[in-house]
């Protein structure tokens, strides 16, 4: 990410910024440069291996991706009139009250439904 020598040409505020730029703390003394820099060239690798050894942010279970995928089963898919609606609705188009809650509530599941569908591609990277 940085390397040893861009982060030596910074100054001890430059670095300082840098730190609280990504939410680090220097190791040990703020006061020397070196603190930070080592805190900046650490970060990176220190991450991946908190992934790696399931610390912090971490990939969901297969049970649970399948649990999404069961979601996404039970939600099914729009019939030919419900696609129309949301096309309409989509173009800004709305139905009077009280049918526009229902409206909303279509087109509220159909955004949810292809959310979970985008968290299950992504998660299959």
């Amino acid at each position: 990410m940085f390397t040893r020598t861009e982060l030596e040409l910074l100054s001890v505020p430059q670095l300082k910024i840098l730190c609280n730029r990504y939410g680090l703390r220097p190791t040990g003394n703020g006061g020397y440069k070196t603190n930070y820099i080592t805190s900046l060239m650490a970060f990176p690798v220190l991450a991946i291996h908190q992934l790696e050894k399931g610390e912090g942010l971490k990939s969901p279970s297969f049970a649970s991706l399948q649990e999404i995928g069961s979601t996404l089963d039970e939600m099914g898919s729009p019939t030919t009139e419900q696609a129309a609606l949301l096309r309409i609705s989509f173009e800004g188009r709305r139905m009077t009250i009280p049918a526009r809650y229902d409206q909303e509530k279509l087109i509220a599941i159909y955004k949810a439904k292809n959310h979970l569908e985008e968290v299950i591609s992504l998660m299959e990277m």
